[in-house]
């Protein structure tokens, strides 16, 4: 899967990013370096970002009132308030930095996946709408 509007990475590359975040023990002593840490928060930050423009289009073309659309506007409402927050100083401990891109690093995960949900949710309905033309005035 791909967005549609623009790219800063590779979704591979931004997923093995996503799994080396969420790799690291929290409080273990086995942490980035903050600037590392802080660097890739910023990244899931601008990344996210272009995951809402292309979420936010593409549930245009969704059922408002689907479970699916339901759930893309909890993520992008999680979204919303999560890829506004003020970035951490760079005076930051290696754990609060690594926490913050653990949990940017779940939020990509989600909206990856609602963006996921909602191309399966238009596909269904294109098919559906291509069944109905077919078979329209066949009976």
């Amino acid at each position: 899967m791909t967005t549609t509007v623009k790219k800063i990475h590779d979704e591979a590359e931004v997923l093995a990013l996503v799994e080396t975040a969420l790799s690291w023990d929290l409080y273990g002593t086995d942490l980035p370096a903050v600037e590392d840490a802080l660097s890739m928060a910023k990244e899931f930050t601008a990344h996210g970002r272009i995951i809402v423009e292309d979420l936010r289009t593409e549930c245009l073309n969704i059922l408002a009132d689907s479970d699916v659309a339901a759930s893309a506007q909890a993520t992008l409402g999680e979204a919303g308030r999560r890829l506004n927050l003020r970035p951490l100083a760079g005076s930051a401990s290696p754990q609060s930095a690594a926490h913050r891109a653990q949990n940017l690093a779940r939020l990509v995960q989600s909206l990856i996946r609602a963006l996921g949900q909602v191309h399966e949710a238009r596909a269904l309905i294109t098919r559906q709408q291509s069944a109905h033309t077919t078979t329209k005035g066949t009976q």
